[in-house]
């Protein structure tokens, strides 16, 4: 696992002090407006987190105990996480629509109060922007809820480059997920037996706190759960605690999207696994893609000739030889004989599928299951093989 990363901060200044003379330490995470606190960080920090990054400026919790014991603990149990850096983007207005179904390929014409789709966002040349969770909220309404990226000045641009009548704002939302395989008996719990008829990619208006909002079957992980979208931050702290209190002998725990659950399921990471300098059959996604839209993508002829052919590479898995492999922080390269065929841009040791797993961009002469490359890891050349994804269920249970 990565070192825990400390917050020493300075609250008026927002610099961290070490103090002189003091032994060396994990670099230190310098939080201050910028680098947004949620109304959950207080429950975050009592709950014992040891690590966070920074995602779409905000906090982000990465490890409670370790990343083994929290991959291990969401697989056989339930977690709440504080997933309010997934930045809530409203669009609203009679254009709303239209403005949304210009970013993505993904035909959205019969998207309905009450449902959620996954839509990859791709700029005029096809490239990946973001891969959000678009939720149409009400005739004229839609919110997406966005991966690590500033989309909310793409979708203010292009709504004002082409004189559409709909606003574009940052919405009040601090959004919670419940993740685990008892995640439904804890739901239950807090909402009601309402939330047993909620469908994958869906969602409910429930109530909590004499407030009512949407509740969705959905979540970072393989291990099924739900999003609940808190637009009262007055109402977070009783929302975790209920939580908190009502899953203690399910063994509750606080948890984050978790690296090691997230490769072994074949979740791709925005920014990590894929960029701008992807299209969407590069990673995947091309049965999303649709050329008829109304109105068209705004990428639409540069994907239409992307899917006339085979893309020069794609997002595979990867199982690396050896030893637990070192942090991946940047991409390492796959090489066949003397010559780089790809990158890996997400890798961790797994005990559940006992090696090293990974996710990587792979050349197409390469990328058929079963090929053996090798990578280059920061501690050497490692032998690797080429898989599909999912790596394994994940599942202790």
């Amino acid at each position: 696992m990565t070192s825990p990363v400390r917050s020493l901060t300075d609250r008026t200044h927002g610099t961290s002090i070490i103090p002189p003379g003091a032994e060396p330490v994990a670099p230190a995470l310098s939080v201050s407006a910028r680098t947004r606190r949620t109304p959950y960080t207080d429950r975050v920090e009592a709950a014992g987190v040891q690590a966070y990054t920074v995602y779409n400026h905000m906090l982000l919790p990465t490890v409670f105990e370790s990343l083994e014991a929290d991959a291990a603990h969401l697989k056989q149990h339930v977690q709440v996480w504080d997933v309010s850096c997934q930045r809530q983007v409203e669009v609203q207005g009679p254009d709303a629509r239209r403005l949304v179904q210009l970013c993505t390929p993904r035909d959205l014409s019969r998207l309905v109060e009450g449902q959620c789709k996954y839509s990859p966002m791709v700029d005029d040349s096809g490239g990946m922007l973001n891969d959000p969770v678009v939720m149409q909220v009400s005739d004229d309404r839609f919110r997406l809820s966005i991966a690590d990226h500033d989309m909310l000045l793409w979708l203010k641009g292009l709504a004002h480059g082409a004189g559409l009548r709909a606003t574009v704002d940052e919405a009040e939302v601090w959004p919670v997920a419940v993740q685990g395989p008892k995640s439904g008996q804890l739901m239950a719990r807090v909402f009601g037996e309402a939330v047993h008829g909620i469908r994958f990619f869906r969602f409910v208006r429930l109530p909590f706190g004499g407030h009512t909002f949407p509740v969705a079957r959905s979540g970072f992980s393989k291990q099924g759960g739900f999003e609940i979208y808190l637009d009262r931050a007055d109402l977070a702290e009783p929302l975790w605690d209920a939580l908190m209190e009502a899953g203690a002998d399910l063994e509750v725990r606080a948890g984050g999207p978790n690296l090691l659950e997230r490769i072994e399921g074949g979740l791709l990471s925005y920014g990590n696994d894929m960029t701008r300098a992807n299209d969407p059959y590069e990673c995947g996604l091309g049965a999303l893609c649709r050329f008829d839209t109304e109105p068209r993508c705004i990428g639409a002829d540069a994907l239409e000739r992307a899917a006339r052919e085979t893309p020069r590479q794609q997002i595979r898995g990867l199982r690396i030889d050896g030893g637990p492999v070192p942090t991946c922080h940047e991409r390492w390269p796959i090489i066949a004989g003397d010559s780089p065929v790809g990158a890996v841009s997400s890798a961790t040791w797994s005990p559940d599928c006992a090696t090293n797993v990974a996710i990587g961009m792979v050349a197409r002469e390469y990328w058929e299951a079963g090929t053996a490359v090798e990578v280059a890891a920061p501690d050497g050349i490692r032998p690797a093989t080429v898989t599909t994804l999912p790596h394994c269920q994940g599942r202790s249970d």
